[in-house]
């Protein structure tokens, strides 16, 4: 990165700093306070800076959105309507979900980067208990897709898939995840409590409609 030579020249007088200072007279030691207080000033300087450059791109996002959230090149209102995403949400919702998924891959077929298809697509074939390719789906959506929410319900559906599989460390993290992206969901805290005392049910895909 850009920054890295200038951040290892200051972690460089730092360490001359701590390591010399204690025992430091005369000129040496104001030589190092000198570089202290330089060092001071720049840290200060790139915080100022720093925050200033964060409220910038706050502003953009409030405004525009991030480029991250248009990583999804087809607009979700237009996949939405798109008739085959229609009855596969409708068979998904009936929990038809072989009918569902035959839906969802006509529509990747025309829109192969709608990330809510994926979701949908990874839901089907994990309700199926087709692990591999619920994966497969999931890390497709998580490539590009910034909505918060969505990405919960990712991470969950991951951890149950991780949960299934026995690696209850690995779920745990998922559902972990799941809860620091939206603390909203309720899915997450419940499977990772039915993970932690092994009992319960495990829960997912209960609020992909909310993305609607």
């Amino acid at each position: 990165m850009m920054f890295q030579h200038v951040f290892a020249e200051m972690n460089d007088m730092l360490d001359e700093i701590t390591r010399h200072y204690p025992v430091a007279q005369g000129v040496h030691k104001q030589d190092l306070g000198h570089k202290w207080n330089l060092l001071k000033h720049m840290s200060d300087g790139i915080i100022e800076e720093w925050l200033c450059f964060e409220e910038k791109m706050g502003i953009l996002r409030q405004n525009w959105g991030s480029p991250e959230e248009s990583q999804e090149l087809e607009p979700p209102d237009l996949v939405m309507k798109n008739d085959a995403f229609v009855k596969g949400q409708g068979y998904y919702k009936l929990l038809m979900y072989p009918q569902a998924m035959g839906q969802f891959e006509h529509v990747l077929e025309q829109f192969p980067n709608s990330f809510l298809t994926h979701a949908y697509l990874g839901m089907c074939h994990l309700h199926m208990g087709q692990h591999e390719a619920a994966d497969s789906q999931f890390q497709q959506v998580l490539k590009g897709a910034a909505n918060k929410r969505l990405r919960g319900i990712i991470y969950n559906a991951l951890g149950c898939i991780e949960a299934n599989r026995g690696v209850r460390v690995k779920a745990k993290e998922y559902f972990t995840m799941a809860h620091h992206s939206d603390p909203s969901l309720p899915e997450p805290l419940a499977n990772l409590e039915a993970c932690m005392h092994h009992s319960g049910k495990l829960q997912f895909g209960n609020q992909l409609s909310s993305l609607i």
